[in-house]
């Protein structure tokens, strides 16, 4: 049983293109910058938002193929938790989480009890009768989340689902959440700009920029072989194109790389921050990768201090991140402006075809 959707949606000057599959027991990550089209595909999906183009089905239900079918959000069995969770702010924990429940036709009794259930399932059975007012945002978030679950939905919408949260807690229920959709049997479709989010709790991440997907895969493949610069940002690699002759690379900026293994082609070439060393002059016994680089901004990163770098010759690459120690900032007496050396190591440099 697969949830397929392939959306198009032309609203004013944007379109979104997107094919999209969600497997039982699959939870898939739509990632992306603001604007993308991730909250518009949702919203289709959910049944708020006609498509004009394609089909979504989930097996051999049609839920929305223009012009001919159009089920409405009601009689999707869809079950969505929005970023700021909606929960109804006169009704009490449990009356939220009852709410799903008798708009499907459960009796009040019973819908009262099986809620009851669900509010222990997620710690909260002490909070039944509070108003969301009086609930933190974590345990929002969790009756939000079982409200949805309750009606034993096919497909489960995340949209969001943690933004309201401070960092604090975000962690604690970034965790928490994962167990929860570990063991849900149904499809999950997590739409996110957060890459931690998406990376701790997606199967399958698909990648979308200005209405169209640009990378899906597993977390990991995502991670290490990034093929746009949203995507390298995101999980905080230098990424360049370029085209392979051997050992040496032509990027399309401008510059070159050497790389340890023989490569031919159109390629990318990734590499970390961390494997950039910078050096007042140049160093003896030099890497081949070296290159005399102008610092254009420093700012704090995370443990380290990341180093913005522009080239100073037409050998180096058009722009370059290094993460330095604090130590080393000192030591290098770094100011905007100040002319070095980077060097970078051919072993350090992943290599893979465009």
């Amino acid at each position: 049983m697969t949830l397929y959707a392939e959306l198009k949606v032309a609203r004013c000057t944007f379109q979104l293109d997107l094919n999209l599959t969600v497997e039982p027991g699959e939870v898939v990550a739509l990632l992306g910058p603001n604007g993308a089209g991730k909250t518009t595909a949702l919203r289709a999906i959910a049944g708020l938002l006609p498509i004009t183009g394609g089909r979504i089905h989930l097996d051999d239900q049609i839920w929305d193929e223009p012009p001919r079918v159009f089920r409405s959000a009601d009689r999707r069995p869809i079950g969505v938790v929005f970023q700021d969770y909606l929960l109804f702010h006169h009704l009490s924990a449990l009356e939220n989480v009852a709410f799903g429940l008798r708009a499907r036709g459960t009796g009040k009794r019973a819908a009262r009890a099986e809620a009851s259930k669900w509010l222990e399932t997620v710690g909260l059975g002490d909070q039944a009768r509070s108003r969301p007012r009086a609930l933190s945002g974590g345990q929002a978030q969790r009756v939000a989340l079982v409200r949805a679950l309750a009606t034993s939905p096919d497909l489960l919408l995340l949209d969001e689902p943690l933004a309201a949260l401070d960092a604090s807690t975000t962690v604690h229920v970034r965790a928490e959440l994962g167990q929860h959709l570990s063991r849900y049997g149904g499809r999950t479709l997590l739409v996110t700009h957060d890459p931690l989010d998406a990376m701790v709790l997606a199967d399958r991440l698909v990648i979308v920029e200005n209405g169209r997907v640009v990378q899906e895969g597993a977390p990991t493949e995502i991670a290490r072989r990034p093929r746009t610069d949203y995507v390298a940002q995101l999980v905080g690699l230098n990424l360049y194109r370029g085209v392979a002759d051997g050992t040496t690379v032509r990027l399309d900026t401008g510059g070159s790389l050497t790389i340890a293994s023989p490569a031919a082609g159109n390629v990318y070439v990734a590499f970390p921050p961390s494997a950039i060393s910078l050096y007042p002059d140049r160093p003896s016994g030099t890497p081949r990768n070296t290159w005399p680089m102008q610092v254009a901004g420093i700012e704090q990163h995370a443990h380290t201090v990341r180093v913005r770098l522009t080239p100073h010759n037409s050998q180096a690459p058009a722009t370059l991140l290094a993460d330095i120690t604090t130590a080393a900032v000192a030591d290098l007496h770094l100011t905007p402006g100040q002319l070095l050396h980077a060097t970078l190591k051919a072993t350090e440099i992943q290599t893979y075809p465009t």
